[in-house]
């Protein structure tokens, strides 16, 4: 009798859990949503009279369009549907207020689409002369107003944007006539093995400061080892025009990393949103991988109808107010990453040095729109080719993979390493205690390093 009634007061609280947190999240996230429907005002405003002309955003795309181009220049199956697919009532609602805005689009809109008309007869009349294949589609009108520029070969925004950084290193990209990733790369040439190290939202500093350092001589004089700042971060180039989708970022680091240094053979090391383009990189050379090393892979294979956003633990409602709303991450990109020397400088002075700016100049030293993209069509849009992926790896590789992850981690919990291995049987996941989503690496630089050793040395071949 007892244990049933306990059974009833838990479902109970459960129940009123439920309840409160959904009430709860009706009202901050329409809060939220009236907030980012009145920035969408506020920066095209600014916009408009900084630029003369205001970013396309996702918010306010009322219509599709049907374009029509060619199967072998674009692969839209990489653009996400959650830039846009998101309901929100709020949203709906305001439409009316920026109407008038629109309305005055509309004269240009209409010789933009008539341009698009004419083109996309000459490119079904190039595709019968060349025997290539054209595709005709509906897409969100936003990112037909992003790929107008690109596909014409012009740059239709100003770079810096005044809403991104202009210091020396996060503009460095724009003085160089090449286009590729910032590379950092240390110990012998020739075809020896390579390390290379993808990470997100992060520079390549996180490593070079951190694990290279520590690996031993022996290690140092036997592997090249590459780390880089991925497409929009670091150094790395952060062009206004790009979608940031997977296949930008792979072809980026094969162009920047494989093809300049004519790598062979590999050993691939990838933290967080790195793994998943490690695992593409992995798949596309499953010949050449000679072990893949995945720190905290976000990996949700997440039931259909699962709920995914919270207001707690407040990791998860950031993550929520990060994927949702577009321009509150840019007001946070605005306040953080444009202003990142002077939120170095603070850090330096309040922690006398004992916080290592290189982690800030991972997470700041970024646009909002390589951001927003890469979060949305590498985590978000990625995620049902997760599992081809790990299928892959498990089937046509014959590499070793190990699963680093940290037990306290909350913004990947460690259900999603153990997820891997249920795809990937052969998979070694190492848990390590009391370590989260950071500490995993800093702070055990030297143990991670030699972790690093022991797997590559005992890789066949």
């Amino acid at each position: 009798m007892g244990t049933g009634g306990d059974a009833a007061t838990r479902s109970a609280l459960c129940l009123a859990g439920r309840v409160v947190n959904d009430v709860l999240s009706f009202f901050v996230f329409s809060i939220l949503d009236l907030v980012d429907v009145i920035l969408c005002i506020v920066f095209k405003l600014i916009d408009y009279a900084v630029e003369a002309e205001w970013n396309p955003c996702y918010c306010s795309s009322a219509t599709d369009k049907v374009v029509c181009l060619f199967s072998r220049k674009l692969q839209l199956e990489d653009i996400s549907d959650t830039l846009y697919s998101r309901p929100s009532l709020v949203s709906e609602v305001s439409k009316c207020t920026v109407r008038e805005l629109r309305r005055l689009k509309m004269e240009r809109a209409a010789g933009m689409v008539a341009v698009a008309r004419r083109r996309a007869a000459a490119v079904r009349s190039a595709a019968a002369a060349n025997g290539s294949t054209t595709t005709t589609f509906t897409i969100n009108s936003t990112i037909v107003e992003m790929l107008q520029g690109k596909i014409g070969g012009q740059q239709s925004l100003p770079v810096p944007r005044w809403s991104d950084c202009d210091c020396g290193t996060c503009t460095s990209w724009t003085s160089s006539a090449k286009d590729s990733l910032f590379v950092r790369a240390e110990g012998p040439k020739g075809e020896r093995g390579r390390a290379l190290h993808p990470r997100f939202i992060s520079s390549s500093l996180f490593w070079t400061e951190t694990v290279f350092p520590n690996f031993s001589e022996e290690a140092k004089s036997r592997y090249r080892l590459i780390a880089v700042d991925l497409l929009g971060f670091g150094r790395s180039p952060k062009p206004t025009d790009s979608l940031y989708t997977l296949r930008e970022h792979v072809d980026m680091i094969e162009r920047s990393v494989l093809e300049p240094y004519k790598v062979k053979q590999f050993h691939i090391v990838a933290h967080s949103l790195g793994c998943i383009l490690a695992l593409a990189l992995a798949v596309k050379y499953p010949g050449a991988v000679k072990s893949l090393t995945l720190l905290a892979p976000p990996y949700f294979p997440v039931p259909k109808g699962e709920q995914g956003t919270q207001l707690w633990p407040p990791i998860s409602f950031g993550a929520s107010v990060a994927c949702w709303y577009e321009h509150i991450s840019r007001m946070a990109c605005v306040v953080l990453c444009k202003n990142h020397r002077l939120w170095e400088f603070a850090v330096k002075q309040i922690t006398r040095n004992r916080v290592r700016t290189f982690l800030m100049d991972g997470f700041f030293c970024h646009t909002h729109n390589a951001a927003w993209h890469t979060l949305h069509n590498i985590i978000c849009g990625s995620a049902g080719k997760m599992d081809g992926y790990l299928d892959a790896v498990r089937s046509q590789l014959s590499c070793d993979v190990t699963v680093f992850h940290g037990r306290d981690d909350e913004l990947l919990p460690v259900e999603c390493s153990l997820a891997v291995q249920s795809k990937i049987p052969r998979a070694q996941v190492k848990v390590i205690e009391k370590k989260d989503h950071l500490t995993i690496v800093v702070g055990r630089q030297k143990a991670f390093a030699g972790e690093l050793e022991e797997i590559w040395g005992n890789t066949k071949g």
